[in-house]
């Protein structure tokens, strides 16, 4: 599959790098093609791997990732294009931290919005899908390194496009089982108001390596 990521930062590299290990055709979208990290990816990640604007990347891909900051999401994929991303699915798997203040961090949408459902609302041709984001970055494509049963979420408007993204999560070896659809695109508002709690897991066991299971009665 040809596949956008929009994001030069850690979570970006990790998710094209685990994409392009898979067998994928990975363009690394930025502001302007070119960038130094984007580059340096490419030479790294090998064949399969690509670098342009987040324009070039949203084109190429048939599905897109925004690994973008959540404060700066909607621009970047305003600068991709709605016509590039129009029918395909775009996995956000943002976070609206504020470290500007220092920690801990505020969040920039909660309560009645997320980012997930800003870039639904501006892009309404695409199917959007909040996943990934509940996680650090390694534990999204290496789900193992957290020992035992662990829960990840989805949540979107389009139960295909929700299927997608499952089935490219059991690729990065999350069992089909664990993968918890929460509904539509406003369970956003939890998983991003989640990461908070998450910080503070972080801190509480010493390792970005956490994430929480969940059990029904």
């Amino acid at each position: 599959m040809r596949i956008g990521v929009l994001g030069t930062g850690v979570v970006g590299r990790t998710l094209a790098t685990k994409l392009v290990s898979l067998g994928h055709e990975v363009r690394m979208g930025s502001r302007q093609a070119g960038n130094e990290k984007a580059v340096e990816w490419t030479r790294e990640a090998g064949a399969g791997a690509s670098e342009g604007s987040f324009a070039d990347a949203a084109e190429l891909g048939e599905l897109v990732i925004n690994a973008t900051a959540g404060a700066v999401a909607v621009d970047a994929l305003r600068m991709a294009g709605a016509d590039n991303l129009a029918g395909k699915v775009v996995i956000d798997v943002s976070n609206p931290l504020d470290f500007s203040r220092g920690m801990p961090p505020v969040l920039t949408v909660c309560n009645d919005d997320s980012v997930a459902e800003r870039i639904q609302r501006e892009l309404p041709d695409a199917s959007v899908v909040k996943s990934l984001n509940t996680v650090n970055a390694d534990v999204m494509v290496t789900p193992e390194v957290v020992p035992g049963d662990h829960t990840m979420f989805v949540a979107g408007n389009d139960a295909d496009a929700k299927r997608q993204v499952t089935d490219l999560l059991e690729s990065f070896g999350w069992p089909r089982e664990r993968v918890l659809d929460l509904g539509d695109v406003t369970a956003a508002r939890g998983m991003e108001m989640y990461l908070p709690l998450w910080l503070r897991l972080f801190g509480a066991a010493g390792t970005p390596r956490v994430n929480i299971h969940v059990v029904t009665g």
